[in-house]
């Protein structure tokens, strides 16, 4: 009985919990931190609404009563429904192009092909998505491929963090290193004035940079999994699935049907690929061309109707904790907007950058908007709300424009990897199975290394004078 209430008290919080702990936090500091505001303003360069930087001032105290306090979660679910319907409609849809088995025949096939040079699989996942986190954005279309992800390095011998983290931190590399990211550095570049995605050569240095430093530490950590099972961070999960989640390597046949649900997922995601770039598409035109693509799959693949139906609800349900996940970690937002404490928060860390010398007001930079990203995961959301007040301070104190926005869309997209306030990630985490402190014990030394390497660049920027200005 001892050791039974021993292990409960050593028990790390569940995800819920620490979310709710987060929420109760920023609610009592409705009653310390001073409320105060910025003016938005519709800004003509950037085509969308931003701070003023010169406008803010301190108002009257809004706190957040304990009702509001409660009230935060449920408004929380009902600011983020597209993506919590994104994480329904794609875990169902997943669940009925899963459930024809030809996801776990193809896995299959390309376990047998790739025996002998696994480690090839790795660094090749993540420039993939990287290269789609580069380009288009990629981010919250990562979770669909969680799945995919993870099934492919059980069957390789690996475990669930290394598919997540083959994926999650491909797409992350590209979209934080942001060369031609249009929600990140194309937007912030408009409110700082730049041209569009100029700087781009500092920008590819770090992308290449990072595809050699974190497939290493991924690699590293999955060749000691393949050699000791017992060394995974989460081996309780794969027993746990253990018969119906690993793969046997084998040269399996793909049958027609297999071929064709295929060639419905691949030409279904070429499409939502397409539409993100061409079209900019948001997470419902996403979810309706997954809804399709489920609804043809399973036809193809020889599902009847009402097999299509239990299959939807099955995958619906075996997600439900990652997009109730992240209507909770809304309501950490939805505290401090309420409390008018957000505001505050932004302005007293610039002033702190705007008191440091040139060279470690870079780095303070970076920091800072590392800081940011925890209140502020969106980053096109973050860049209207910080870029105004950096840009400026960045001709203050001698540091180019383009180094401030350097700064920012390091500190947006890296640090996501470790936030429970990200959706994505706690998204993605709810699929997987992951607790977030395994993950976290995880991704903690990446996101370290990561951070080095975006503050080494960030003194290459200030001492090459990163510009054009």
């Amino acid at each position: 009985m001892s050791q039974k209430r021993e292990r409960k008290v050593r028990e790390f919080p569940h995800t819920f919990v620490i979310l709710f702990l987060i929420i109760a936090i920023m609610t009592i500091c409705t009653y310390i931190i001073p409320a105060g505001s910025y003016e938005r303003v519709y800004s003509e360069t950037a085509d969308r609404t931003v701070v003023d930087p010169n406008s803010f001032q301190y108002v009257d105290p809004t706190p957040v009563s304990f009702f509001g306090f409660l009230n935060a979660i449920p408004e929380g679910m009902v600011e983020v429904a597209d993506i919590m319907v994104f994480i329904f409609v794609v875990g169902g849809s997943f669940n009925i192009i899963t459930q024809t088995g030809a996801m776990e025949n193809g896995i299959k096939k390309l376990a047998y092909k790739l025996q002998g040079r696994e480690k090839l699989i790795i660094p090749i996942m993540m420039f993939v998505f990287s290269l789609g986190g580069a380009t288009f954005g990629m981010s919250e279309e990562t979770i669909i491929f969680i799945p995919i992800g993870i099934a492919l390095a059980r069957a390789l011998g690996y475990d669930a963090i290394v598919g997540m983290a083959m994926i999650t931190f491909g797409a992350a590399i590209g979209f934080s290193a942001g060369f031609l990211n249009p929600f990140t550095v194309g937007v912030a570049q408009k409110i700082a004035e730049l041209p569009t995605f100029s700087g781009m050569p500092l920008r590819i240095a770090v992308w290449v940079c990072m595809l050699v430093a974190v497939p290493l530490m991924i690699l590293r950590y999955a060749n000691k999994v393949k050699r000791d099972p017992e060394a995974s961070y989460v081996r309780d999960l794969e027993l746990a699935q253990k018969d119906s989640a690993v793969l046997a390597i084998e040269d399996t046949r793909l049958s027609g049907r297999d071929a064709l649900v295929l060639l419905v997922v691949a030409a279904g995601l070429a499409v939502i690929v397409f539409g993100v770039m061409q079209f900019g598409w948001g997470v419902l035109d996403i979810a309706s061309i997954f809804l399709c693509m489920g609804i043809v799959g399973g036809i193809v693949g020889g599902t009847g109707p009402n097999q299509m139906a239990r299959d939807f609800i099955a995958g619906a349900k075996d997600i439900a904790m990652g997009a109730i996940i992240v209507g909770i970690a809304r309501g950490i937002l939805v505290v401090m907007s309420d409390g008018q404490i957000l505001d505050t928060i932004v302005h007293a860390l610039a002033s702190v950058i705007s008191g440091l010398p040139k060279a470690v007001a870079a780095e303070g930079m970076l920091v800072v908007q590392c800081v940011i990203n925890f209140f502020i995961p969106s980053g096109s959301g973050q860049a209207s709300t910080t870029m105004p007040i950096m840009t400026p301070l960045a001709d203050i104190i001698g540091l180019t424009r383009q180094t401030a926005v350097l700064a920012f869309h390091f500190g947006d997209g890296f640090t996501n990897a470790i936030i429970p306030t990200h959706g994505t990630l706690c998204a993605s985490l709810g699929i997987a199975g992951i607790p977030f402190n395994k993950w976290f014990k995880f991704a903690l030394p990446v996101v370290a290394v990561e951070l080095v390497i975006c503050a080494v660049f960030m003194v290459i920027a200030t001492a090459i004078n990163y510009g054009p200005f």
